[in-house]
């Protein structure tokens, strides 16, 4: 994985106020309808954009035709005269099949339109795809997404894009759309480093934060003295501030919703071990990084793949019960 030389030493934050064209790029293709899919298709269909959406989930259509989006039963028929095609996926091969398969985005996607992949892979994923959508006639960026379900629900989301500043300049209504934040790291594939950086720290600060908490707790100390404790403190984070794993002390945190709705620990799992690769291509030493990604791993072998990768704080907890 040769990810040397594709990110810049900063990345630029969009400071563009255009408001949404009413004549250009208003009819886009959506696939991928799941758990954040869903909610920014709907979004796109709140700030007026016309929505046809695919997903091999009869259900994930059905839910999205109640937010206005039209279904399409083909990736090809999704994309039919689209002026832009936005997706979010669940692995490499899936998104490397949706692009560039038989059936796939680059091979029916109109000449000009601007492909939008906010699914979370490897680096060179969206490297292989670039080229070939760029002898295809269409523009192509890597949008990946910080900020969860609740993101996507309120339109909230940072995009991190890597690809051409002038596609990401065309991207930027989309994306406003759907999300607060958007931000060009630099050339194709670095949005990717970006977010696969930002969620190794996440998940090192996650698990950092259930540690310390569990061990304050099993000393003694009431949890929501030790949570303010920690949020006026040096320690201070999202981790404690937005996301504790204690139940009861943040009520919007997924650890207060029996740690349901959140980003599932396998999809952690997998952000790990992608910026585990990354890091292994650049020998770029990651120690609390390789903690981190077995814990999780661990979390996910004892069944609880599926529940908020907070649930980290329960594992521990257990440990504390057999002493």
């Amino acid at each position: 994985m040769a990810a040397r030389t594709i990110l810049n030493t900063q990345c630029l934050f969009t400071l563009s106020r255009r408001a949404y064209s009413s004549t250009g790029d208003k009819n886009v293709a959506f696939l991928g309808l799941g758990n954040m899919g869903g909610y920014m298709a709907a979004n796109l269909v709140k700030k007026g954009f016309t929505v046809r959406g695919y997903d091999p989930s009869k259900e994930a259509l059905a839910a999205a035709a109640k937010d206005g989006i039209t279904g399409a039963n083909s990736i090809a028929a999704a994309v039919d005269g689209v002026d832009v095609v936005v997706s979010i996926l669940p692995s490499n091969k899936v998104v490397l099949d949706v692009y560039l398969g038989n059936d796939g985005v680059v091979k029916h996607a109109p000449k000009g339109s601007l492909l939008i992949d906010s699914s979370t892979v490897d680096p060179n994923v969206p490297k292989q795809i670039f080229p070939v959508a760029i002898e295809s006639g269409v523009g192509f960026i890597d949008a990946p997404v910080s900020g969860g379900v609740m993101g996507a629900q309120n339109a909230t989301l940072a995009f991190m894009a890597g690809g051409r500043k002038s596609d990401f300049d065309r991207s930027v209504p989309l994306l406003k759309a759907m999300g607060a934040k958007q931000y060009h790291c630099g050339d194709i594939g670095s949005g990717q480093v970006a977010k696969l950086t930002n969620n190794m720290l996440m998940g090192i600060t996650g698990m950092a934060t259930a540690e310390c908490m569990n061990m304050g707790i099993k000393m003694g100390l009431d949890p929501q003295v030790l949570l303010d404790v920690l949020n006026n403190s040096s320690a201070r984070s999202w981790s404690t501030e937005v996301y504790c794993p204690v139940p009861g002390l943040v009520p919007t945190a997924p650890s207060s919703r029996n740690y349901d709705g959140g980003f599932k620990n396998e999809l952690m799992v997998k952000d790990l071990e992608l910026a585990s690769g990354m890091a292994l291509g650049i020998r770029s030493p990651i120690p609390l990084g390789a903690v981190a990604t077995q814990l999780y791993r661990i979390v996910q072998s004892r069944g609880y793949g599926q529940k908020d990768f907070s649930f980290v704080y329960q594992l521990l907890k257990e440990e504390n019960q057999k002493n």
